[in-house]
């Protein structure tokens, strides 16, 4: 057999599947990553491979019950912590969480007790469509903060690009090498 495979997708029927289950639950989650930053533009800009979401700790039990009933389990990863995980279907579809605490003034911490990381309140007022659904996402200010601090490749640049040029952000220096 010849021809290339195509690798997993999660596509945008995948995503309202999925936030579908989760509000039948009562579960509130904000899109993060590649499709939170294609819910602020309103459009899927490329092939996802995941879902990254952000959830509350309280919600976590529930969210992952409903999904392993789906036939999702875990994907081993070498980052793989209570507050950061994925789970996978035997199709490749992967949901990547990550876990938060609000606090009292609406952060999301985001770690082991005491940790200073987290999403910022402002982080978490994000509005965006998927398929032509409203969700919560990530704000694209925060998206593309969240895209800078590691070494960026052709796929983070598409990602940043769009969002600055679409909101008026401007290129983090990460960035200015693809210009």
């Amino acid at each position: 057999m010849t021809g290339s495979v195509r690798p997993p997708e999660m596509t945008a029927d995948d995503v309202c599947g999925f936030l579908s289950l989760m509000d039948a639950r009562g579960i509130h989650v904000w899109l993060d990553g590649g499709w939170g930053v294609d819910a602020c533009l309103g459009d899927q800009t490329r092939p996802h491979s995941d879902l990254d979401i952000v959830i509350e700790q309280r919600h976590v039990d529930v969210a992952t019950t409903a999904l392993k009933r789906l036939g999702y389990e875990p994907v081993p990863r070498p980052d793989t912590r209570p507050w950061n995980f994925v789970l996978g279907d035997d199709t490749g579809r992967q949901i990547d969480f990550h876990v938060i605490v609000l606090d009292e003034r609406g952060r999301g911490l985001y770690g082991p007790p005491g940790t200073e990381d987290h999403y910022p309140a402002e982080a978490l007022i994000g509005k965006g469509t998927v398929n032509g659904r409203a969700v919560d996402c990530i704000t694209p200010e925060w998206l593309v903060r969240f895209h800078t601090g590691y070494r960026v490749d052709a796929t983070d640049w598409a990602d940043v690009s769009a969002l600055c040029a679409r909101f008026g952000i401007p290129i983090p220096r990460e960035y200015l090498g693809f210009l």
